[in-house]
């Protein structure tokens, strides 16, 4: 422990698992207090009275305007200000073929993912100049925010939105001393995708699929929690506007180059998983 947010007041979204329960763990760890918050009230209290300063949790839902109004608010009354943002909170949606995605699924993955993350840098600003200080905010983008896939296509529509907000806020932000970055996890084995089950592409097959990363294995929540932790602290005083991806190397790779795997993967038999056609032989 070094301190190096110590004495500050971090938020945290969806902070009763995961990505977020670790990256609150890191920021008091280092000394911040944190205001945990997360739809699942009993475990984000939970998670809060396990750190290591003085904490509260927060049930709020991160896409609803009073929400986030009223998280902010309970910090307010704790502490009196908030320095730091890490906005977490997300969805993952369906895997289900993009003929078949429901307009319902796809609007409430961007309500969370896009709306929620627009909520709550809002927020930040208007908190920023209330107190009359700069700030640093940290949006959670993922490997899904770098690259095209045929699967997750709410999900992977929303993540390429969080990098719009990311670059608009940061613009807006700089000369009011306010630094936005994001985090853009790769592979990571965390509840978030718990519910795919056994889907290809869901939490079943993250050991096999991580290990054709340049680094051969998957991410741990702890991991990114220290790239979230950089970047909201001094150490990133000079880094705005960053997405910095987390991600063993995967967002790098060249897929037709032997390096990245050409022709070591069947298509017809990709093709069959993605698109239901029937492989022939």
């Amino acid at each position: 422990m070094t301190g190096e947010v110590q004495g500050r007041v971090a938020v945290v979204t969806g902070a009763a698992r995961g990505l977020g329960a670790a990256s609150a763990r890191r920021l008091a760890e280092e000394g911040a207090s944190v205001v945990a918050v997360d739809v699942d009230g009993p475990g984000v209290r939970a998670l809060a009275e396990s750190l290591l300063t003085p904490s509260i949790g927060v049930e709020a839902d991160v896409s609803v305007e009073d929400d986030v109004e009223a998280y902010l608010e309970a910090a307010l009354a704790a502490y009196g200000r908030v320095d730091l943002h890490h906005l977490n909170a997300g969805l993952f949606g369906t895997f289900d073929r993009l003929p078949e995605v429901d307009v319902a699924d796809f609007r409430r993955v961007l309500d969370v993912n896009v709306v929620g993350q627009f909520l709550g840098v809002r927020a930040a600003f208007r908190q920023y100049a209330a107190q009359r200080s700069g700030g640093a905010i940290v949006l959670t983008a993922s490997i899904a925010s770098l690259a095209g896939s045929a699967d997750l296509l709410p999900y992977q529509t929303s993540k390429h939105a969080t990098l719009g907000l990311l670059r608009g806020a940061a613009v807006y932000g700089g000369p009011l001393g306010v630094r936005v970055n994001a985090v853009a996890p790769g592979i990571v084995p965390t509840d978030l995708f718990a519910a795919a089950g056994g889907a290809v592409g869901g939490k079943s097959d993250m050991e096999r699929r991580a290990s054709t990363t340049p680094l051969r294995r998957a991410g741990t929540p702890e991991e990114i929690a220290d790239v979230a932790l950089f970047l909201l602290s001094d150490r990133s005083s000079y880094v705005t506007g960053q997405a910095l991806a987390a991600d063993g190397g995967a967002s790098i790779v060249n897929s037709v180059r032997p390096s990245g795997g050409a022709g070591a993967w069947d298509p017809a038999a990709n093709d069959h998983i993605t698109y239901g056609f029937e492989t022939e032989g």
